[in-house]
């Protein structure tokens, strides 16, 4: 799959294409429909499929401040997309200027005169242009003018996630940040997945026999709510079973908040350094202050039995 950033990384021979276009945070089931749809029109058309989206999210741009967090970075949203055949993905930069184009200039710069598309697939709410002006109405409306059709998926999906309510990246952030990483995998038809380096911490855990490993999270992750859950870490490809931490460690008045995992029954790992992800598979209870230390250890080794159980599952 190739990856561009910007309309100029984009090859000055490059033909029509079949093209969607969205932040696609998280590249839910939702999201997946889109996508999936593109590529499928794509090889009955034999065009290339490529998939637009923006850095950063454009929120932060036109209200500062507002970046929500984010369920995939690029990398990762690269990844998924390419496991669902997309050709091509195209990063857009989101800048003030950018955020000034009109809907037809949008069209005419990006759809038009680098993408060459032949087919535009969205969903019924895709919005685009300067303050959102632009609609799939619109987008078909230009199609005449400039020789693309457009296709509208309903991508209304739901289920037990959220109570019924449709699938969405705003409910997945909502159930990540309550600690419902059983609802959010519903929505994303995965777990939800936290990557950094891992970094060196206090080192308790070390010292009270379960050394985890601390992420150093990247910027705007979405973090599950404190607490301790099952998972896995992944490290150099390795995918290993987990018992998750998240919070500040208030047993040891800790302030800073961060994401700890211990690979369970592995001893001698040295991952200081690498990059790393942990994909959290379910909740398994919250942040406590015990009354000792060794009370301490005998929830920790109850929570390692939980999570070896549940991740065997």
């Amino acid at each position: 799959m190739q990856r561009w950033r910007g309309l100029e990384d984009i090859p000055q021979d490059w033909g029509r294409s079949v093209v969607t276009i969205g932040s696609y945070d998280g590249v839910h089931r939702g999201h997946q429909i889109i996508i999936g749809r593109a590529v499928e029109r794509a090889r009955e058309l034999s065009v290339p499929s490529v998939v637009v989206t923006f850095d950063p999210h454009p929120s932060e741009v036109v209200r500062p401040g507002s970046h929500p967090p984010l369920l995939a970075p690029h990398h990762r949203r690269a990844e998924l997309m390419a496991e669902l055949g997309v050709d091509a993905v195209l990063i857009l930069p989101f800048t003030a200027e950018f955020s000034q184009l009109s809907p037809a200039d949008f069209i005419v710069k990006v759809l038009v005169d680098k993408l060459h598309a032949r087919l535009v697939v969205e969903g019924p709410n895709f919005r685009f242009g300067h303050r959102a002006a632009g609609n799939v109405a619109y987008l078909t409306e230009l199609g005449q003018t400039y020789d693309y059709e457009v296709e509208v998926i309903d991508l209304h999906v739901s289920g037990s996630a959220g109570g019924g309510e449709p699938f969405s990246s705003t409910l997945t952030r909502r159930l990540v940040a309550a600690g419902d990483v059983e609802g959010a995998a519903e929505i994303l038809g995965r777990p939800h997945r936290v990557e950094g380096v891992v970094v060196r911490g206090a080192q308790r855990g070390r010292e009270l026999g379960f050394p985890t490993a601390n992420l150093e999270t990247l910027p705007h992750t979405a973090v599950p709510a404190d607490g301790v859950y099952a998972g896995w870490l992944t490290v150099a490809g390795e995918r290993m079973p987990a018992a998750i931490s998240v919070g500040t460690n208030p047993q040891f008045a800790g302030t800073e908040r961060t994401v700890e995992a211990y690979a369970i029954d592995r001893v001698g790992l040295d991952l200081y350094g690498l990059h790393a992800a942990v994909d959290f598979l379910a909740y398994v209870r919250g942040q406590r202050t015990f009354a000792s230390v060794d009370a301490l250890l005998v929830a920790m080794a109850d929570d390692v039995k939980t999570c070896r159980e549940l991740t065997a599952e």
